[in-house]
């Protein structure tokens, strides 16, 4: 057996998703045992046992150990520079962070910035008519335009169309992958992955290497969904995999929008049958846009840059939740003035760091922790 040296505590995160039956679910029972996965990689049988992981996946724990597959792993991370999110790091996506069994470990190549939380999945059929590849290209453009990024799937079709119009704007664009983020497929897609990587990511919950199996991509679906604030289905067949994507979403509790088609084509039947079943019927992106209050993206990013967080706007923030709490109840709890509170929610919502989802009660939008960009030092008197 080859020794690994597990000197980054990352290695922990991507050997436990290596192991067979081991997914998001039971790494959350080893943390809640363990309280970090450096303690279960290293316990015994029997304290795995006591905590109830099942003889099977111990053994299964053990044979990683033995095979020598997580040091090849982590040699191609290391040889072709494939970055690694787990859920402890503060770069890995808020919003896929909060669904449930989010992937505890992303593979990347390229670079997720901040403004990639405004993001819309385009997604659809690879057997795309003129009629699909035209309302892709200008949905994908104006939602650019717009300082929107685009999310897809890398796949031939509606996938490619999104990613390229998306690019070509001037924008940003992110892949999730079926496979590992160094095997990319199709392989005639390889130039605008390329270029994604200057202007976006690859992102893949697969461990590099790992080849474009048939039933790697429904549950990466879960991950295109996931990391968006909505999905936009532009053409399905009855059993198209984009419905998978429209599924996982509505669980999500994400904004499910349909392109309506000819009632007679194949490719407009799982699209026309979404909007029966309710959702959103698309027939403009400033709806779109206006529906998920998108509108003020620029804004927002200029506020977030040229507006200083002080010691108030971290009082209201820390009462926050994703519960809505009334602007008086915010006022008791932080103690502060209703003038001064309301002034600050205004500003806070402005800078996307609340929003309103009520009469007078807003929720956090953002977690605690998050980096403020201040272009004036703050007074050291508030801390």
């Amino acid at each position: 057996m080859v020794r690994f040296e597990m000197d980054d505590p990352r290695k922990y995160w991507i050997g436990f998703t290596m192991v067979k039956g081991i997914g998001s679910v039971r790494i959350k029972e080893l943390l809640d045992a363990f309280g970090d996965l450096s303690v279960a990689w290293n316990a015994s049988e029997a304290e795995l046992e006591a905590m109830g992981l099942p003889f099977r996946l111990i053994e299964n724990l053990q044979q990683l150990k033995k095979s020598g597959q997580l040091e090849e792993v982590w040699q191609r991370i290391e040889d072709k520079g494939i970055q690694v999110l787990t859920w402890d790091d503060e770069a890995y996506p808020r919003r896929l962070r909060e669904i449930e069994q989010s992937p505890p470990v992303l593979y990347m190549v390229g670079e997720l910035r901040d403004e990639d939380r405004w993001a819309v999945a385009i997604v659809g059929t690879r057997r795309v008519t003129q009629y699909g590849r035209q309302v892709t290209r200008e949905v994908a453009t104006q939602l650019a335009e717009a300082g929107i990024t685009v999310v897809s799937g890398l796949a031939r079709g509606v996938d490619a169309v999104a990613h390229q119009a998306a690019l070509q704007a001037g924008g940003r664009s992110i892949a999730i992958l079926g496979c590992g983020v160094d095997i990319i497929y199709p392989p005639e897609h390889r130039q605008l992955a390329e270029a994604m990587i200057q202007h976006g990511a690859l992102l893949s919950d697969y461990a590099p290497g790992t080849p474009p199996d048939a039933v790697n991509f429904p549950p990466r679906n879960r991950i295109i969904s996931g990391i968006s604030q909505a999905v936009l289905i532009v053409e399905a067949g009855e059993r198209s995999g984009a419905l998978i994507t429209a599924a996982f979403a509505a669980d999500q509790g994400r904004e499910v929008f349909a392109v309506p088609g000819n009632i007679y084509a194949p490719q407009s039947k799982g699209t026309n049958n979404l909007i029966r079943q309710g959702a959103h019927l698309f027939c403009d992106v400033q709806d779109l846009i206006e529906s998920l209050n998108l509108t003020l993206v620029s804004e927002h990013r200029a506020a977030q840059k040229v507006l200083p967080a002080n010691q108030d706007e971290a009082r209201l923030f820390a009462v926050l939740s994703q519960e809505p709490l009334h602007v008086d109840d915010i006022r008791a709890r932080t103690e502060l003035p209703i003038s001064l509170v309301a002034s600050t929610l205004s500003i806070m919502e402005l800078k996307g760091l609340v929003k309103q989802v009520g009469p007078m009660r807003y929720i956090a939008v953002y977690e605690q922790g998050v980096e403020y960009h201040v272009d004036a030092p703050l007074d050291p008197s508030e801390g």
